[in-house]
């Protein structure tokens, strides 16, 4: 099953700065292919997705944090979440390892 990818402003402007940076174009690229994983399989091993408690704690929803780097300075993750619809994921920010 394939989810419907829907980005919050917030994601949406992360993306926005990545594009607009040459020097991010690695990142980017494996930014881009997370997000290709995550529409096709949230599960995908590559991902390593898993719960961030924190966050699910303060929003009240379970929110999921995915690899789009490893092993790599300030690597990126994703951050989501199910919904609002069965086949939505609503990426809430691209942003680096916090």
């Amino acid at each position: 099953m394939n989810f419907k990818l829907l980005f919050t402003e917030e994601a949406s402007n992360n993306l926005i700065e990545l594009n607009n940076e040459p020097s991010q174009e690695k990142r980017l690229k494996a930014v881009n292919k997370a997000l290709g994983y995550l529409e096709t399989n949230p599960k995908h091993p590559s991902l390593n997705t898993h719960e961030y408690d924190s966050l699910s704690r303060e929003f009240g929803i379970k929110i999921f944090e995915a690899y789009a780097e490893n092993k790599t300075p300030k690597a990126y993750r994703i951050f989501w979440h199910y919904g609002p619809d069965k086949r939505d994921i609503t990426v809430i920010a691209i942003t680096p390892h916090p």
